[in-house]
């Protein structure tokens, strides 16, 4: 019986989430239709397309599931919107972390949207696939992805014929992948998304207009580098020589599969801060291969401590396990679509779908109960402000002087010690400067 009443209750609330995009469909069959949709995403259906969705809503074939992802009139990027509020108002924290990344979605033929032969994550090598750019949103109370963008290509943006038979709208222009994900960011930004950081690997970090756009907030952020990567005249690598033996902490960036994830981390400041903020290089090296380096450019309060942005460092694997996630429990990428709005539109209803059940999953095991009621305002995030207030913000590590709830110290007793501001660490206080490229 407790079993039923709590599958009564799911259905309830899926039901509530579908009314609330109610507004976005002129007539009453496409909100039924969105709602059948959201239920097959959340089936335990082996394949989440066209033929599968059909049967499971019921219909002989799969016209109808076309038609709504291809020809009825609905706004994706609207749903989107309503998607992102839905997670604030259930997961919304305003120490939350902003996290920036993509992922491939292997295709045959060359009529897909965006597809082409290009290096995919998913993969580990160059495939014919399509690239989606997506934000995620990781605070304490569960994770979701909240924003996507298709990638196009430079040879799809070029070309208008085969723009057109994809549906390619006219005024989208070829975009990189940083600028896919500032967009993603100004959107969360404008709508008040509570978060005290943004994260992200390499591909972002890089990127000096990205990073620009965070400093304008102000927001914190820990963005991965290459080593190549210059600070001033020379390779963040080369800064490695400015860190002594006794320089390292043993810090863990969260619980991974086996634990744990122990790392030596060092920090060095660098110049270019505005007031009441630090900018600096935060070194991880791999504990099993002293050789291995990984090297992030952070953004950060002045009351931050290593433990902090260790704690943002690891949280960028959160959007990892929502891909996974998405694909394996809600068909992210078990579309047949080809047409530029039927990505956009399929993608929004598999995230809204993989967003319920982050929702579910926090009140099943984050002693939540119950998903938070409509009517409760999220934390609001001011976009712009004195650094001491967004201080204020960053959760309990800073507040009251304890380690955030991700990031635990290593018991190695050499490396053990109190969290302090970064300002005060043992580091030497070499004052980089970061190149800006043209």
């Amino acid at each position: 019986m407790v079993a039923l009443a709590a599958a009564e209750d799911w259905s309830r609330e899926l039901e509530g989430l579908a009314a609330r995009l109610g507004r976005r469909f002129g007539r009453a069959e496409p909100r039924g239709e969105a709602l059948a949709y959201l239920r097959g995403l959340l089936s335990p259906l082996e394949r989440k397309n066209g033929w599968q969705l059909a049967e499971a809503a019921g219909q002989a074939s799969p016209g109808r599931v076309q038609d709504f992802l291809a020809r009825t009139r609905w706004n994706a990027e609207a749903v989107r919107d309503d998607l992102r509020a839905y997670v604030v108002e259930q997961l919304g924290d305003p120490s939350a972390v902003l996290v920036l990344d993509e992922t491939g979605f292997l295709k045959k033929g060359a009529h897909s949207a965006g597809v082409q032969r290009q290096y995919s994550g998913t993969a580990g090598r160059i495939e014919n696939c399509q690239i989606g750019v997506f934000l995620g949103y990781a605070s304490r109370h569960g994770r979701a992805l909240i924003d996507r963008a298709l990638y196009l290509p430079q040879g799809w943006a070029a070309d208008a014929a085969r723009r057109a038979r994809a549906g390619v709208p006219a005024a989208t222009s070829f975009a990189t992948k940083p600028e896919l994900g500032l967009a993603m960011l100004q959107r969360a930004f404008t709508a008040g998304v509570p978060c005290a950081w943004v994260s992200g690997d390499s591909v972002y970090g890089a990127d000096s207009r990205l990073r620009r756009g965070i400093e304008a907030r102000p927001c914190g952020y820990v963005l991965a580098v290459t080593s190549g990567q210059r600070l001033g005249l020379v390779p963040v690598e080369e800064w490695l020589a400015e860190i002594p033996p006794g320089g390292w902490q043993r810090l863990s960036a969260g619980e991974g599969a086996k634990g744990p994830r122990l790392y030596d981390w060092a920090w060095l400041p660098c110049r270019g801060a505005g007031p009441g903020w630090q900018k600096g290089l935060l070194i991880r090296r791999s504990t099993a291969r002293p050789e291995g380096f990984t090297y992030y450019l952070t953004l950060a309060p002045a009351a931050a401590t290593l433990a902090d942005l260790v704690r943002v460092a690891g949280t960028r694997w959160t959007i990892e396990s929502c891909f996974e996630e998405a694909k394996g429990e809600v068909g992210l990428d078990h579309y047949e679509v080809r047409s530029w709005t039927g990505w956009h539109r399929h993608i929004t209803l598999a995230m809204l779908a993989h967003a319920y059940l982050a929702v579910l999953r926090q009140g099943a095991v984050g002693g939540r109960g119950q998903p938070r009621s409509r009517g409760r305002p999220a934390a609001p995030h001011r976009a712009r402000g004195a650094a001491p207030a967004l201080a204020s913000r960053l959760g309990p590590s800073i507040q009251a002087g304890r380690r955030a709830p991700l990031v635990h110290l290593a018991t190695t007793p050499s490396a053990a010690c109190a969290p302090s501001p970064l300002a005060q660490t043992d580091t030497p206080q070499a004052q980089l400067v970061v190149a800006t490229p043209a």
